[in-house]
């Protein structure tokens, strides 16, 4: 049998900021690599979303403006996203994406309102959290590195976090951790984009995604990864 994943691109249009797109193909090149076959299907402003054959789906980061105008849409499709990620659909959802898996986004100028995913919320806060981040996830034996740049402060409360920060910010700048954990979901604000200088975190997407569609016994052939393990070493040290 050829593995297939489907992978699902959530408004591309309005949602892409720092190369988050760049995660599509890292995980479309990551499978193809191994011989297995890749799709991926953009949604877009307006549309119905029918997740039934969407195997890993990505949510990328925007402005406030564009968040806004995405957060509409979201809330629109909230039944088929919730079910998606109940049912253990695999997600990763970068800065603005991240955000709007909440309950909220408080901002200067109003309130968004979140999918209420995951029991967080964010908080706008006129300093910027900008630079490089390292962290130490439970997802990878290697650093998890990245690039941030965001002005709200998400609280997680008693939620998983995604890592524990080494370099950088993290979520509020002073929690000592970054995103967080909830199912098959990850959510973060780091952008790069993540997956091309952190493959142990594209290869669990796609290992997570197998298991749900063809069951427990799927593994993953090895791949080299020494550009990619190159470059996240190099910003580790730097």
């Amino acid at each position: 049998m050829k593995w297939k994943l489907t992978i699902g691109c959530l408004y591309p249009e309005l949602l892409n900021l720092y190369g988050d797109r760049g995660n599509v193909r890292c995980l479309e090149k990551r499978l193809l690599w191994r011989g297995m076959e890749a799709e991926t299907v953009s949604f877009y402003a307006g549309e119905c979303l029918d997740l039934s054959g969407v195997d890993i789906l990505l949510l990328g980061g925007g402005s406030d403006r564009e968040q806004a105008i995405a957060g509409r849409y979201l809330l629109e499709n909230r039944k088929a996203i919730v079910r998606y990620v109940e049912e253990n659909g695999v997600l990763l959802a970068v800065c603005g994406g991240y955000q709007l898996l909440g309950n909220d986004y408080r901002t200067e100028k109003g309130t968004l309102e979140g999918l209420r995913l995951l029991d967080i919320h964010t908080e706008w806060r006129p300093k910027r959290l900008t630079g490089n981040v390292i962290l130490k996830s439970p997802l990878a034996s290697s650093p998890v590195v990245g690039f941030e740049n965001h002005g709200g402060r998400t609280f997680i409360k008693g939620a998983r976090p995604f890592g524990r920060v080494i370099k950088g910010f993290g979520n509020t700048g002073d929690s000592g951790y970054e995103g967080v954990l909830y199912k098959n979901v990850i959510g973060t604000y780091l952008h790069g984009p993540l997956l091309s200088k952190n493959p142990e975190l594209g290869d669990r997407l796609i290992g997570q995604a197998l298991k749900q569609k063809y069951g427990a016994g799927v593994r993953l052939p090895p791949l080299s990864d020494e550009a990619e393990y190159r470059a996240n070493r190099y910003m580790a040290v730097r």
